[in-house]
């Protein structure tokens, strides 16, 4: 993942430790994600974005924006390979209140990720494959072409269905603040 979160906490001045207290996150976890090691859901990455004072592009090496729009092209934008979880692909300018992230989730093996929850509103639509949508204890199971809008600050996850690659388009609006 194109995250530059060791650099960016360095340029800051920051300890793991300092980042850690700041997000919330364990001096382990950030380490792992600063080595590519783990990979940041979006509660995470916005937690540290967040915790650094910086907008959550930074962390994906987002291009300056054009003031009318802005355009990712392809594997020229910040969109990454499909071996990644989390991509950054739109929302990269520093006034946006919405962030897109194409997000691959793993297969059921990786039970483990933890739920996330973070403020805003939250759209997912189904891009390829068949997705378990997990929102608190209730269960959907998604395919290409599915879209859900839900409440973000309920705890969720995804969980890919089956051995093909799955995908799914996620835009977060931002809470007014």
């Amino acid at each position: 993942m194109p995250i530059l979160l060791k650099k960016i906490r360095l340029q800051h001045q920051m300890t793991l430790e300092a980042l850690a207290e700041k997000s919330g996150l364990t001096k382990s976890y950030i380490s792992k994600v600063e080595r590519g090691i783990a990979k940041p859901s979006i509660e995470t990455a916005l937690k540290l974005a967040q915790a650094m004072s910086v907008s959550v592009e930074t962390l994906f090496a987002a291009q300056p924006v054009e003031e009318a729009y802005s355009v990712v092209r392809g594997q020229n934008g910040v969109a990454g390979d499909a071996g990644q979880y989390l991509s950054l692909v739109g929302g990269l300018g520093p006034t946006s209140k919405m962030r897109a992230f194409i997000v691959r989730p793993g297969p059921r093996s990786r039970r483990s990720r933890m739920l996330s929850h973070h403020s805003g509103e939250e759209i997912l639509f189904v891009l390829r494959g068949a997705i378990e949508l997990q929102i608190d204890k209730q269960i959907e199971i998604l395919s290409a072409g599915d879209c859900v809008t839900l409440d973000p600050e309920k705890p969720h996850r995804l969980i890919a269905l089956g051995d093909e690659l799955c995908e799914a388009l996620v835009i977060i609006k931002s809470a007014e603040e």
